[in-house]
């Protein structure tokens, strides 16, 4: 088989992106004196540690079909995979009223990211995957985004480069900042739960403000709110499929581009959102006879979708295939770029940040998990 080799050298980074993740999150936890899990997510690592490898030593080109394969099929696959960790439940936990902070952040994102990208005069597809990363998931809905725009290397590692470092920002400094400026613990997890990029950063958050000032709602909250952010992951990359095929030409190489919504939404979007129904159901069945499909009891069912999303999605899937994004990105590529698009990152994370901040102090009150 002649993808081995690339998936078998990208499968190798991607353990060595984890374990440095690993590491790395355990000495900034010690840093501010807590403990618990890593807070730093393995994928942005694996990347990292893919570049690095690409650009400094002579990667044999029989690499190339294997890392051609983890960057298209095994990221979809990832993605779908993905859905298992999402039930539409968390939407009802959440509540009417803090469905409005979710949407008012996502939106936010979306409009002003790609504006504010738009008067850099930045790549589209860049502007397109930082909005994306900032509003909804961080690098999964980076790496769920860019198969269905065509955006390539270049673009995604940059974007994931802007959720790794102002998310990190977020994780670190957002808790104490809500501490002092925000009073309800509903109210600081809606802000942490909006304002933070990716989900582990969300997570290590929360836990730092759990650990911290010892209040468990805050945690229970922020992971609600993130988790029904990632749920409209399955909406929004439809309508950034659509934009894309707008603003391109209406034929390229003589195929004419598809126009209708069932077109345009991407065979892993349904895959994605066939998982999410597959939790959503399990769950049901779980609340309602004490074992979800009739088969698996609370701890069987908690085990099995932790080591689906998790580990093989997370883990496993999309490290694997970040890890190729990585060992097939040279750093010329980045030429020419600059800073501009840490600029769109930062003002992103700031405006988003703000809107959460201030959509969580007018509904926290009307939040109760």
């Amino acid at each position: 088989m002649k993808q081995a080799p690339g998936v078998l050298a990208a499968f190798v980074v991607m353990l060595g992106g984890f374990w440095l993740a690993d590491r790395i999150g355990h000495a900034i936890l010690s840093a501010q004196g807590l403990t618990g899990s890593s807070p730093v997510s393995g994928v942005p690592v694996a990347i990292v540690l893919g570049l690095l490898l690409r650009n400094t030593l002579p990667l044999p080109a029989a690499l190339n079909p294997g890392l051609k394969f983890s960057t298209t099929t095994i990221l979809r696959a990832g993605i779908v995979l993905v859905g298992i960790r999402l039930s539409f439940f968390d939407v009802v936990k959440l509540g009417i009223a803090g469905l409005p902070v979710v949407l008012a952040a996502i939106g936010t994102g979306l409009v002003f990211v790609t504006w504010f990208n738009k008067k850099l005069g930045l790549p589209p597809r860049l502007g397109t995957l930082i909005a994306a990363g900032t509003s909804i998931c961080g690098v999964t809905a980076i790496v769920s985004t860019a198969p269905a725009i065509e955006a390539d290397e270049r673009e995604v590692a940059y974007a994931v480069a802007n959720v790794v470092a102002f998310g990190l920002f977020g994780m670190l400094v957002y808790p104490y900042l809500a501490h002092a400026v925000l009073g309800s613990s509903e109210t600081i997890g809606l802000f942490l739960g909006t304002a933070v990029h990716d989900t582990s950063q969300v997570v290590g958050a929360a836990l730092t403000y759990k650990q911290v000032y010892g209040d468990d709602v805050v945690l229970r909250v922020a992971t609600v709110t993130k988790l029904t952010r990632n749920i409209f992951l399955a909406a929004v990359i439809p309508l950034l499929t659509w934009l894309h095929v707008r603003a391109t030409p209406a034929q390229v190489g003589g195929v004419k581009k598809p126009t209708s919504w069932k077109a345009l939404v991407p065979g892993f979007v349904i895959g994605f959102v066939a998982m999410a129904v597959v939790r959503t159901i399990g769950d049901a069945t779980l609340g309602s006879s004490g074992a979800a499909f009739g088969i698996w009891n609370a701890e069987a069912w908690r085990s099995l979708t932790n080591q689906l999303g998790d580990y093989w999605a997370s883990r496993m899937l999309l490290g694997t295939a970040m890890a190729a994004v990585g060992l097939n990105t040279s750093f010329a590529v980045f030429k020419g770029v600059g800073l501009k698009p840490f600029a769109v990152g930062f003002a992103g994370a700031v405006v988003v940040g703000a809107v959460g901040m201030t959509m969580a102090v007018v509904f926290g009150r009307f939040v109760h998990l």
